[in-house]
């Protein structure tokens, strides 16, 4: 009996001994250190998401909670950083974003065992709803699109009927089109360094398809044949080739188009309503919005059904007429 508890301790002494150690080396250490050394680690996001956490680690982590000894955080911690947020006017979007990279982190440090329990137990997380999405008719895009040149035409239609994102849009490629009704989305233009970059949420040559309506795909061919192609691209620099399409040229005009005043555009519209009317096209004619979602390219089904989920078509009393149909059938 006493051979099998000595093999036993000997069995579990190493991990222990390395929980102390760990314990040891990173319980002590300050916040902002054991933060920097995580985002080290975080190697799969794109140059939008390290600036977006630099962001957040900057502006609201670090001033409240950069010197704190990472073995001192417990739910009080945290709770009284989501006030401190909350008394200084953060908003909640960013309220949540702050402490989502909180969350990761303190998990990340969980996982090492400086905590005996989660210091994230019992915490209430900040409330962000995000604001409905403005979205234009049927009629007021068409007007809208009728406003733009061939450039915004041809944005409007990639994004109102492939649900691309504005960078997405922006670099259309005439290769892309992989069937008369499909569209690989392969890459973005980064609209800080002007470069093109993986797509949101993907590792490089990573894409996703997408639906190719008829009148999309004539655009793009449309597009093609009267301004030509550099690469298979559509879509370059007004004054130079060489270079990718600004985001600027965009947002320009969509500018000039709303202060001629010319097209009922509907308050709060933004270019980026022009994919949202894609999520209102695809959920009222009741496409499944796991579909959408992967078409869109969230990241998580959860946020395309807190944007889009006032779209979604049915109720408990159309379900249960529905429901009645083979019912009754079986009578």
């Amino acid at each position: 009996m006493r051979l099998a508890e000595i093999y036993n301790e000997k069995k579990i002494a190493p991990r222990s001994q390395s929980k102390t150690e760990r314990i040891q080396k990173y319980g002590a250490m300050r916040f902002e250190e054991y933060a920097t050394g995580w985002k080290a680690s975080q190697r799969n996001l794109s140059p939008a998401s390290v600036r977006h956490l630099d962001s957040l680690l900057q502006q609201h982590l670090f001033p409240l909670l950069g010197s704190r000894r990472m073995n001192t955080f417990d739910h009080k911690v945290v709770g009284n950083f989501i006030q401190a947020m909350e008394r200084n006017g953060v908003g909640p979007a960013s309220q949540s974003n702050a402490f989502d990279k909180l969350k990761a982190i303190l998990l990340d440090a969980h996982r090492l065992g400086l905590f005996d329990e989660s210091p994230l137990a019992g915490v209430k997380a900040p409330l962000y709803e995000p604001r409905r999405a403005v979205i234009p008719s049927a009629d007021q895009l068409r007007k809208i699109r009728a406003a733009g040149d061939d450039c915004f035409r041809l944005i409007t239609d990639l994004m109102s009927g492939c649900g691309l994102r504005n960078g997405e849009a922006a670099a259309v490629n005439l290769r892309n089109i992989v069937a008369d009704d499909v569209y690989r989305v392969t890459e973005q233009v980064n609209q800080t360094t002007g470069h093109y970059s993986p797509l949101k949420h993907r590792k490089p040559n990573e894409y996703r398809d997408v639906p190719l309506p008829a009148l999309v795909r004539e655009t793009i061919e449309g597009y093609a044949a009267k301004h030509g192609t550099t690469d298979g691209y559509l879509l370059r620099h007004p004054s130079d080739a060489s270079r990718t399409f600004p985001y600027y040229s965009l947002s320009n005009q969509w500018r000039r188009i709303k202060e001629r005043g010319e097209v009922d555009i509907p308050k709060g519209m933004v270019i980026y309503s022009f994919r949202h009317f894609f999520a209102s096209n695809c959920l009222t004619h009741g496409i499944p919005i796991t579909d959408v979602a992967e078409w869109m390219g969230h990241k998580s089904i959860d946020v395309t059904f807190k944007i889009y989920r006032h779209l979604m078509p049915g109720s408990i009393s159309s379900a249960a007429q529905i429901l009645n149909l083979n019912l009754a059938l079986a009578a």
